[in-house]
C-alpha cells in the first residue's frame, strides 16, 4: 500500500505595500528657531536693590551765647545769618542793643513796656526815635503781615534800614577789635561815648562760644 506523505509549507503571506504610504527615506527639512524641547534661558527676574544715600552734610561753624536769654540767642543766630561772623563783631552789635534796649522790643524811651502805637519816643531793640525811623518800623511790619514789637520784625526791619547798609560790610571784615568795631557802630545808632555798651560788648565776646553744628 502506496503512503502518500503531505509535506505541509508555511504559506508566507505577500506583504504589498504601496510606494506613496512608504516612509520618507531623507530626514525633515530644517526649522527656523529653537527645537520644540529647547531650554531657553530666562532673564533673572529678581534686581538688586540699590538705595540711594544721602550725602554727608557738612558740619558747620557758628558761635553760641553761653548765659544768654532767647532774645539775645535770636539776635545772635540772626545776624550770623546775615554773614557777620567775626566774634567781637557780633559782641560789639550785641552790646550796642543791650544797651539801647535790654532786647526788650516793646519798650518805649524812659523804660516803660508798651506797645508800638503807644509809644510817644525811642521805641524798640535801638530806640527807633526819629520819625522816618519810627515811621519806618510800623511800615515795614504792616508789608510783612507781623507785629512791629516782635524781635524777629525788629531785626529784620534793622537789617533794611539805610543806616545799617553803610556799617554792614565793615562788620563782616574779621580780624578787628571791638573797640574799632564800635567806632563803626556809630553811624547806625548814633551815641555820645562808648560807656556801657561797650563794657557790655566786652561781656559777650568772653561767653561766646564756636561750635560745629
Amino acid at each position: 500500500m502506496q503512503q502518500i506523505f503531505t509535506v505541509a509549507l508555511p504559506l508566507l503571506a505577500a506583504v504589498t505595500t504601496s510606494t506613496a504610504t512608504l516612509p520618507s527615506v531623507f530626514p525633515p527639512p530644517p526649522v527656523n528657531g529653537p527645537p520644540p524641547f529647547a531650554i531657553i534661558q530666562e532673564e533673572p527676574t529678581s534686581k538688586t536693590a540699590i538705595r540711594e544715600v544721602a550725602p554727608v552734610k557738612p558740619k558747620e561753624k557758628m558761635l553760641i551765647c553761653k548765659g544768654c536769654s532767647e532774645h539775645e540767642t535770636i539776635a545772635l543766630n540772626y545776624f550770623q545769618s546775615q554773614g557777620i561772623k567775626d566774634k567781637n563783631a557780633l559782641a560789639t552789635i550785641l552790646g550796642n542793643i543791650k544797651q539801647e534796649s535790654m532786647f526788650v522790643p516793646n519798650i518805649c524811651e524812659g523804660g516803660g513796656r508798651t506797645s508800638y502805637y503807644n509809644c510817644s519816643g525811642g521805641y524798640g531793640l535801638i530806640q527807633w526815635t526819629s520819625s522816618d525811623r519810627y515811621h519806618g518800623l510800623g511800615n515795614f511790619a504792616r508789608r510783612i503781615g507781623d507785629s512791629p514789637s516782635s524781635v524777629q520784625t525788629q531785626l529784620r526791619y534793622l537789617t533794611t534800614e539805610t543806616q545799617w547798609k553803610q556799617i554792614e560790610s565793615r562788620l563782616k571784615k574779621s580780624g578787628k577789635s571791638i573797640d574799632s568795631y564800635m567806632n563803626d557802630t556809630y553811624n547806625w545808632i548814633g551815641w555820645g561815648i562808648h560807656g556801657a555798651r561797650t563794657h557790655y560788648a566786652y561781656q559777650y565776646a568772653n561767653k561766646l562760644v564756636l561750635v560745629e553744628v
